[in-house]
């Protein structure tokens, strides 16, 4: 047994607890401690509790999962994960998974952990997964809160974004910004935004460029 300070009558030190974690691993933690942890946590009775005590303004509890494969499974583990950890409140988070024919056919992992399934076209993925006008369409028929692209597919396409934003229930897409995905998609673009701040580059032909120079030129809106 390790971690321990002295002893008292029953051979432990006062303020030491210890946790028995198999033959050869031990570990102690004081009073203090555990009770300052204990003090720390709390039962949320809901979502919108848990919200609205961090200063939110707009639970997220519907998900579509614009994703298949490794990248939605690793998503909903992951989100699930966090909904026990954190909130403790079983059901919080709902999953709503596109698939095509192929992952249905396969009885794919994330199809097996999705809460609802919507089936679309399978063949080349700008039939399914790519297609921003499709991942709207049904995102906004099953009135999700939100939209979970992963990467790959359509997560890197700013219309993808701006599109939901303009929806009914104004749709949040869980990454990055239109504005960011424009300025960044773009390898001599991203390059120039990161000299310009400063951010260290492997030597290339527009080293000298920086975004002032350009603003100054009249290069850049």
């Amino acid at each position: 047994i390790i971690g321990l300070r002295g002893t008292n009558e029953e051979g432990l030190t006062s303020g030491t607890r210890v946790f028995a974690m198999g033959p050869s691993l031990v570990r102690s933690n004081s009073v203090s401690t555990l009770e300052s942890l204990e003090e720390n946590a709390r039962t949320w009775s809901s979502l919108e509790q848990y919200c609205e005590a961090h200063g939110g303004s707009r639970p997220i509890s519907r998900i579509l999962i614009a994703n298949n494969g490794i990248a939605a499974v690793k998503c909903i583990r992951s989100m699930r994960k966090w909904e026990y950890a954190e909130l403790g409140v079983e059901g919080a988070l709902t999953f709503v998974c596109m698939a095509t024919p192929e992952d249905l056919k396969a009885n794919a992992e994330f199809i097996l952990l999705a809460d609802e399934v919507v089936e679309v076209p399978g063949g080349a993925n700008n039939n399914n997964y790519a297609n921003v006008d499709l991942i709207v369409d049904i995102a906004t028929r099953k009135e999700v809160d939100a939209v979970w692209a992963g990467w790959g597919h359509a997560s890197e396409n700013p219309s993808l974004p701006t599109k939901l934003a303009k929806t009914r229930q104004k749709i949040v897409f869980l990454g990055p910004a239109a504005k960011a995905m424009y300025a960044l998609g773009d390898k001599v673009g991203s390059s120039i935004i990161a000299q310009s701040a400063g951010v260290p580059c492997i030597k290339w032909s527009g080293s000298h460029v920086s975004i002032t120079e350009m603003l100054d030129k009249g290069g850049v809106e």
